[in-house]
Parts: C-alpha cells; structure tokens; sequence
C-alpha cells in the first residue's frame, strides 16, 4: 500500500510540473486581470460565464457510449487519404483586392481594405498540447506556409482550444504580426510564448477597437475555454465582426446554437459573408457546437449574404463522418435559399466577384 502511494505522489508531481513547465499550456490571468474581470456580467464566481446557463455534464451513458465509439471508430471518419492543399495563388492575396482563403478548420487568412488578417491560424501537424496523442491534421503539417505570407496587420483568436489557438503557429508567426486581437485572458498565452504585451489588444463581447481603419468587434458564443485539467473557462470565447469600406464580415467561432446571432445581426448586420461553424457535433455536446443546420439558420439570424462552414475538413474531433458536415450544409443551404460558398483548402476567393460560383464537382467528394 505504501508502495502505491508513493507512486500516487510521484505522478501528481510529475504531472503538476508537466503542465506549470511546458509552456504549450500557456499562461494564466493574474490578480489583478482576475479582480478586474469579476466586474463584468460574463465573469462569475472566478469563471467567465455563457449569457445563458449553459450545463456541460454528461450522463453516464453518454460518457460510456462515447468511449464506445472512439474505441469501435466510426464510417469515414477520417479523409482515404491525405487531402491535397491547392496551390496558393499569392499574386491574389498579395493584391489589394478583397479577399478570402481558407487553410482548413476555422483557420483562414482574410484581406479587407488592403489589411491581412489571419483568424485562428492553427497550422501545426495536431490539434493537442503532446504529439502522441490527438487528431492529426488530414493535410499534414501546414507550418511551412507561414515562410511565404505577407506582413499580417492583426491575428483574431476566437478561443484558446488547440484546434483554434496553437503554440507552434504563434511562435512561427509571432514576428510577421503586427497585433493580436484576443478574448479577455488570451494574452497570457501569447505573452508567455514571447508576443510582446503591447502587440495584443483584449477584448470583452461586444467591445469594438479600430484596426488602421478597420472596426473590428468580439461578439459572444455559446462555448468554454481552457487548456489545461484545472483553468476552464479562465479565459474568454467569441466570435468576430470585421468592418470594412465595401465588406461586412462575421465568423462565429465556436458555439452552440442560441439567441445571440440575431442580436449580432440587429447590431452589426447585414453581412457580406458569414463564416460559421458547423463541423464538430454531436448530440451529446449540442450545448457547444451546431449542426450543419443550426449553422445555416444561424446565417440567417445574422443577416448574411453569402456563407462558408468552417470548423470541418481538417481534423476529426467528432463521431460522424468527416465530409457530412459540408454534405449538410449543402442541403439545408439549398432548402432556406442560401448561397453556400465551398472553396479547396488554400484557394483565394475575391470577394467582390467568386461568391456565386457553384458547385458542380465537390473537392471532398474525390477523396471520401
């Protein structure tokens, strides 16, 4: 007995200096940012807070049918094989032309008034804070594209998950960015990864900050954050409103289906485009990611124009098969009258003239 609590302590303590030492973890907010958040209403008992009660527990049964599935696996849960990334045309993105190319998952890099943006620029070979373990990227390793970008005038972080926030990325990318934009707590993260402090500008839902002309504005989501055993929720989540000259934008980041949308619609709306995320569900976590479904109808809600799913095509972090979400998407896009954009991973879509191009042979289709 005595044995087996020595080995007890021993692994806490290993455990405890793995996850205070590696710096992939991040930071964590301090008094004083703790002390300041407890006067906002999204902030509560230490924890920033849904705008509706939002439980994350799961049954028994649904912890058990899930350990069931991922040890069964599932029907093409995961690409035949490697999905090719399309040749970036970067004469387009170097162009001042408004622009969009999306880099997989909820990462693309965005050009509105001659200003590059990258939104969730999660790039590395696998969406978790250890290499043997976690979804690997179905393109493999895009880190190299960092090399060729432009000068990026701002990065947009979403939420500190590994699959929208990545230590390798930031690192690569920290010294071609100008500013970061990030929820309320991101910025220990940065700082931590050696972004200077004032490159990074934090925001609260519903705060607006100019960017060299820009307006860009952090918009709630039903979600959590966190990445580590015991900092959830530590930090802020949201989605983004980027306004332009001739472009009206919004991404959702991640988030459940709720009331939001149309009170993001009435203050900001109409939108030219809408990235919204649609790709991750599950009935057993419907409180923090949306259906292809609810993704169409949450477009709606904001008043966009034209929409793209994003949170698909690049890593498996759900049950169903890996192209259903866009499948879906296409459907219920097609019934409610919306104009569904689905680009290859690395195209450059203008946004002034490709936002009515259809779709006569999915990309995905070839390599189920």
């Amino acid at each position: 007995m005595i044995y087996l609590f020595i080995f007890l302590v021993i692994l806490c303590v290993v455990i405890t200096l793995f996850l205070n030492l590696n710096p992939v973890f991040g930071g964590t907010p301090s008094k004083e940012q703790s002390e300041t958040y407890q006067t906002f209403n999204n902030y509560v008992n230490g924890k920033f807070a849904n705008q509706v009660p939002t439980s994350m527990a799961m049954s028994f049964s649904d912890n058990f049918s899930m350990m069931k599935e991922s040890i069964s696996g599932g029907v093409n849960r995961t690409p035949a094989s490697q999905i090719p990334v399309s040749k970036i045309d970067w004469n387009k993105i170097n162009s001042k032309e408004d622009s969009l190319t999306w880099l997989g998952h909820s990462a693309f890099l965005l050009s509105i008034d001659n200003k590059k943006i990258l939104v969730d620029p999660m790039l590395g070979p696998i969406a978790s804070p250890v290499s043997f373990a976690g979804s690997k990227r179905y393109t493999g390793d895009l880190l190299p594209i960092i090399n060729s970008l432009p000068p990026i005038d701002a990065v947009l972080i979403t939420h500190d998950h590994y699959d929208h926030l990545d230590y390798p990325s930031i690192r690569k990318l920290k010294d071609k960015v100008s500013h970061f934009i990030v929820p309320l707590g991101v910025s220990n993260h940065l700082i931590r990864w050696g972004v200077p402090k004032e490159k990074i500008t934090e925001l609260n839902w519903w705060d607006e900050t100019e960017l060299q002309g820009l307006t860009v504005v952090l918009t709630p989501s039903k979600h959590f954050s966190g990445r580590g055993l015991f900092n959830r929720n530590s930090t802020l989540w949201g989605g983004w409103v980027i306004l332009g000259k001739n472009i009206r934008f919004f991404t959702s980041g991640d988030g459940g289906y709720d009331a939001h949308f149309k009170e993001i619609g009435k203050k900001y709306g109409p939108f030219d485009i809408t990235l919204i995320e649609g790709g991750q569900y599950d009935r057993r976590w419907s409180w923090v990611h949306m259906t292809p479904e609810e993704a169409v109808q949450a477009h709606l809600n904001v008043n966009g124009k034209n929409m793209m799913l994003i949170h698909w095509g690049a890593f498996t972090l759900a049950y169903h098969s890996w192209t259903e979400p866009i499948e879906r998407a296409l459907k219920a896009a097609k019934e409610k009258e919306v104009n569904l954009i689905a680009p290859e991973m690395g195209e450059t879509v203008q946004l002034d003239s490709d936002l009515h191009i259809p779709i006569f042979s999915p990309w995905w289709g070839f390599l189920a």
